[in-house]
């Protein structure tokens, strides 16, 4: 079974109430083959919701307590990341994930780059607190672009 970003399957869960729809990623949702997972409205959070970036690391550094992800105003949100990151965990145990397909670029859920924690649009290479958590459990998690590559 495929877990993927409930954005991605066309959900609008994202902070700013927006989905990131990849219409192939819907249809595997439609046939049975995927679940959608949003691991900040597991850990809490509403739609909208305030920007987040994670400040001082990645996704890695939060788990081990050396970083925190804060909102665009300043407020620590870390706790609920990391909820929302083993939520999502149980749930990917539960159907037997054998590949999760993240959105990339997000605190929670970016596989290979997320934004520096300076709130100007600027990537650095890193793991969100989510796609962190799947892999120190052994699941292989990519990208949406990874994955549509993949189907080529």
């Amino acid at each position: 079974m495929i877990l993927v970003s409930s954005c991605l399957a066309g959900l609008e869960v994202r902070y700013n109430g927006t989905h990131s729809l990849d219409n192939r990623i819907s249809k595997l949702v439609e046939e049975n083959k995927a679940v959608t997972i949003c691991p900040e409205l597991l850990g809490g959070f509403s739609t909208p919701r305030e920007p987040a970036e994670i400040v001082g690391g990645d996704g890695e550094d939060v788990l081990d307590g050396k970083a925190k992800v804060v909102e665009k105003s300043g407020k620590d949100v870390t706790e609920l990341y990391i909820k929302g990151a083993y939520a999502s965990l149980e749930k990917a145990k539960k159907i037997n994930a054998t590949i999760v397909v993240l959105k990339e670029n997000s605190p929670s859920c970016g596989s290979s780059m997320i934004y520096n924690g300076e709130f100007k649009g600027k990537k650095i290479v890193g793991n969100g607190v989510t796609s962190a958590l799947f892999k120190r459990n052994g699941l292989q998690v990519i990208s949406e672009d990874q994955f549509i590559e993949s189907l080529y």
